[in-house]
């Protein structure tokens, strides 16, 4: 039996069909390119196609933004959403500084709707007493006593935040103790509506509190402009 072992190989294209098929795909590429890439990538759309295709949407695609449907004004009382507290306005910061002359105090506080939060960081000159706690707006209608201290010691400083655990002025109680000036300096960030300096005499003065629209603009470089 004789065994035909000679492979069949296919015949080389000529220059012309090759150039005929390399033709074919640049056009195919190019019907590609203006029909569907540049509609979808960067929102070109020379024929319409990107358009009636809907793809034009995917490089810029419409953007609705949600409604905050509370009215202005209304108290900043966290709207729970999972890990998220959402408020009707902005936090506010704070910078207060003092000096209470010898055995004189001072209390300073703010107010802060139940289960709002605010950060906290301050320090004196030297070791005082000191008593952070609160004061309910309406005392006895949940059952709790008109002030509640959250932490009572003599410190020279102390940082970290607070969750208000009723509504009210919460803040701090400083006293001097000793025969020399202590200077003391807070500063807090947080969603409270206002602040009050409660003097010596027992006389109330409210403060003026400040925005984040208020800090100085840092300059940022644009995305992709960053140095090797």
């Amino acid at each position: 039996m004789n065994i035909r072992t000679d492979a069949q190989t296919a015949p080389t294209p000529t220059l012309r069909k090759l150039a005929k098929t390399t033709a074919i795909a640049l056009l195919v590429a190019c019907a590609l390119l203006l029909t569907i890439v540049l509609p979808a990538e960067y929102a070109i759309d020379p024929f319409g196609t990107g358009r009636w295709l809907g793809l034009t949407e995917i490089a810029s695609p419409s953007v609705t933004a949600v409604d905050d449907m509370r009215p202005a004004g209304a108290a900043l009382v966290p709207v729970s959403k999972g890990p998220i507290g959402e408020y009707a306005a902005e936090f506010k910061l704070d910078v207060f500084e003092t000096t209470l002359q010898p055995y004189e105090y001072i209390e300073y506080k703010y107010h802060l709707e139940q289960g709002a939060t605010m950060l906290y960081a301050w320090n004196a000159s030297a070791p005082l007493i000191q008593d952070f706690h609160g004061e309910r707006a309406r005392a006895g209608t949940d059952g709790g006593p008109a002030e509640e201290s959250f932490d009572k010691q003599n410190r020279r400083q102390a940082s970290g935040t607070l969750t208000a655990p009723f509504t009210g002025i919460h803040g701090w109680y400083w006293e001097n103790p000793t025969g020399s000036p202590i200077t003391i300096r807070l500063t807090s960030s947080g969603f409270y509506g206002s602040a009050v300096e409660i003097r010596p005499d027992r006389t109330r003065h409210p403060r003026t509190l400040r925005t984040v629209e208020t800090l100085p603009a840092t300059p940022v470089p644009s995305i992709g402009s960053g140095t090797q």
